[in-house]
This record gives C-alpha cells, structure tokens and sequence, in this order.
C-alpha cells in the first residue's frame, strides 16, 4: 500500500504565500537602495559642478602639457 508523502496543499500554500511576500520584501529593498543610490550620484555631480569653480586636485592632470603643481609634461620628461 502506497502512502502520499509529500506536502499537503496547505503547506504548498503556505510555502507559496512565504515565497512572494519575501519577494516582495527584496523588490523594496531593491528599489529603496536604486533610490539612494540615485541621491548619491546626484549629490556627487552637484558637488563637482560647486569643485570646478575652485583650483585644486580635483581632475585629471595632463601627461603631455606641463600645468600648474604638475611639474613637467610626460613628453617633455620622457620624450
């Protein structure tokens, strides 16, 4: 005689009700972090628009064309 073994459909349910409501947990966590996220980049551009006004270290330096604070060009050094 054969007996079922497996989940009975309550605990199927229930397995099926505990897997979209963690989904649902991780799609706000998700979007939540996409939110910050977004802040941050934003707040990061705003911030080197305000740096560019302002001489400094902020930038790339020229390997080629000496600068102010930079020295002498990579050309002129090893060229």
């Amino acid at each position: 005689m054969c007996f079922p073994t497996g989940p009975s459909k309550a605990e199927k349910r229930a397995a099926a009700e505990a897997r979209t409501s963690a989904e649902e947990e991780k799609r706000v966590e998700i979007e939540a972090a996409a939110r910050q996220k977004r802040i941050d980049i934003s707040a990061a551009i705003s911030g080197k628009d305000v740096a560019r006004g302002t001489s400094g270290g902020i930038g790339r330096r020229s390997l080629f064309s000496p600068g102010s604070g930079t020295g002498r060009g990579y050309a002129s050094r090893f060229g």
